[in-house]
């Protein structure tokens, strides 16, 4: 699959203009792209404007972020004879609930990359629309993508080029992993619930919340599933059978991804001077380990994250619950080496939101999602945009972290 698009040649002269057929979008070939889709990954990410950045590092093939769907693909644009790679995307196509038990088949736009020397010659809008075209014969009705609120060029890309509408804000929330354990209190007791009762959980909890995917069954018995976790009152536990459906009147429930084997996260264009605070709390923290201190982790290396997904709490215990199985998961990233935080990405009318222990200054409170109809072509008109879920939570794939 191959589509020759028109790039415009900057004129010798003012008035000189030159339209010339100088790229290529083609799927994704290991053998040809692998070297060079990589350095223009490294190329793109560099911190920009001497501003703090948080740089991925993919791990692996640079499909690996999407590999965990049946359905996904990633297209690279090739500048001329050489066929220098310039531009990289990549999609995939799920089926998701829109809310109240409604099922629709939904295209995830991610990765998009172009060559800081080619851009504002349209590649990335050519790319995103040859990715739609991909995604509607996989029969996709909507698409969306997610980018920070302040990732101007994103944003307007998506919304003033390709047709998207802001749809939903999402809050991501970061709790680094220090040196000590986080105490669980021990009237608390956590249950580990094998994949096909955590499924059937899911699906009674997440039934009417939008973005559930239908395949969530591969998700729950994916290698990078670490585990569904249960808390409840240990007053309760004997009287407790979550196989039969007998459920405490408080517990929550959450699930942990590791994303350490797909990419690796660095913070990179700190100042010298907030470089040496970072390190001087960990020493501090080593010379007195009794006071206990929450040292800053060392974020300017590279490091893994546990990302928790399927959060829901019931119960008027239920708040500290969810903050019980947080301190767990915490403990988990402790001991499993290489990881140096805890994410969880939620609805900002989520009650799970207000609970879940994190680090405000790590954390960013408006991650953007917009959407679009494929067949429609004006998101405004169509039937997800006018009805309103019963449910104030959004179910956030691990596979699209």
């Amino acid at each position: 699959m191959s589509l020759k698009i028109a790039a415009e040649v900057y004129p010798k002269s003012p008035s000189e203009t030159v339209m010339e057929p100088l790229i290529v979008v083609n799927e994704y070939d290991e053998d040809r792209h692998k070297v060079a889709v990589e350095k223009l990954e490294r190329l793109c990410e560099v911190g920009q404007s001497g501003k703090p950045s948080l740089v991925t590092d993919l791990m692996g093939d640079p499909i690996c972020r999407i590999r965990h769907f049946q359905l996904h693909v990633m297209l690279v644009a090739e500048y001329g004879e050489g066929g220098e790679v310039v531009g990289v995307i990549r999609g995939c196509v799920k089926t998701v609930t829109r809310g109240n038990s409604v099922y629709v088949k939904l295209a995830y736009i991610l990765g998009l990359r172009v060559s800081p020397r080619h851009r504002r010659f349209g590649i990335g809008t050519k790319l995103v629309e040859h990715l739609e075209e991909w995604c509607k014969q996989k029969g996709a009705k909507y698409a969306y993508m997610a980018t920070d609120c302040t990732n101007e060029p994103s944003v307007n890309l998506f919304t003033k080029k390709c047709g998207y509408s802001k749809f939903r804000t999402l809050t991501i929330l970061v709790q680094p992993v220090h040196a000590h354990y986080k105490p669980i209190s021990s009237n608390v007791a956590v249950l580990r619930l094998p994949p096909r009762l955590a499924g059937s959980m899911y699906d009674q909890l997440f039934a009417n919340s939008e973005f559930y995917p239908k395949d969530k069954d591969s998700i729950l018995c994916n290698k990078l599933n670490l585990g569904t976790f249960m808390a409840i009152p240990k007053k309760y536990f004997s009287k407790c059978d979550p196989k039969r459906g007998i459920l405490p009147p408080s517990y929550a429930i959450l699930s942990v991804w590791n994303t350490k084997d797909v990419f690796k996260l660095q913070v990179k264009g700190v100042s010298p001077l907030a470089h040496a605070c970072c390190v001087g709390t960990r020493l501090l923290d080593e010379w007195m380990p009794w006071l206990r201190l929450p040292s800053f982790p060392d974020v300017f290396r590279p490091f893994g994250v546990y990302f928790l997904y399927g959060l829901h709490m019931e119960g008027k215990c239920g708040a500290q619950l969810m903050k019980c199985l947080c301190a767990f998961v915490h403990n988990m990233g402790r001991d499993g080496g290489g990881c140096g935080a805890i994410v969880a990405e939620l609805g900002q009318r989520d009650p799970v939101r207000d609970v879940v222990p994190h680090w405000r200054k790590f954390s960013w409170a408006e991650d953007m999602w917009c959407i679009k109809n494929l067949h429609k072509g004006s998101f405004q008109n169509s039937d997800w945009f006018t009805s309103r879920s019963s449910s104030p939570v959004i179910f956030v794939d691990p596979r699209d972290f």
